[in-house]
Formats: structure tokens, C-alpha cells, sequence
């Protein structure tokens, strides 16, 4: 298991033990973590997953692809570390990942 924490925008953690090749996405619904709507249900097809990493994390997570990079234009309050969490596959190099909602989604 690797360990995912999703900060909610209330600032109420949410420190998770997920599978390696789940996204961040899943296990954000899954944990019915408030902020997460995923409408498109991970075809990077809308923006309603948005996160943003957590600094130390934005390099080793990586830059979105292009057609992430085209939906983030649809997000709110897009940031250098904005990223669609439907994305973001958990792995073990993930380890201690965090990530961040936005106040509101797309």
C-alpha cells in the first residue's frame, strides 16, 4: 500500500493507504473526499478533479500531459503545480504524495 493525503479546502486531511496503479481520483471518491466532483468519471474529458500538488511533490509527479494541459484550461485558479488527479497514477515512488482541492471546481 502507498499512503496518498488529499487536503480538502476546509483544511481537513484526509491520509489514505491506496493501491499502486489507482489514481488519485479513485481514492478521492472513493473516500468521498468533498471537493472531487470527477463528472467524467477519469476521461480527462472536464476539470472537475483538479488538485494541486503539493510543492515538494512537483517534480517528482511530473507535468501534466497536453490533453491534461488543454482541460486545465477549463479549471479554476489554474497554478504551476495545477493538476487533473484522474492523472495522477499512485505508485511507489508516490509514496507520502499530498495534494491539495481547490476551493471550487470547474
Amino acid at each position: 500500500m502507498t499512503k496518498l493525503t488529499i487536503v480538502a479546502f476546509d483544511g481537513a486531511r484526509f491520509d489514505l493507504d491506496v493501491d499502486n496503479g489507482s489514481t488519485v481520483m479513485e481514492n478521492a471518491v472513493r473516500n468521498s473526499v468533498p471537493g472531487i466532483e470527477a463528472e467524467c468519471g477519469g476521461a480527462c474529458a472536464c476539470a472537475t478533479c483538479h488538485v494541486y500538488v503539493d510543492e515538494e511533490w512537483t517534480e517528482k509527479v511530473g507535468s501534466p500531459e497536453a490533453m491534461e494541459e488543454d482541460m486545465l484550461d477549463f479549471a479554476f485558479d489554474v497554478r504551476p503545480n495545477s493538476r487533473l488527479s484522474c492523472q495522477i497514477r499512485m505508485k511507489s515512488a508516490f509514496d507520502g504524495l499530498v495534494v491539495h482541492v481547490p476551493e471550487r471546481q470547474a
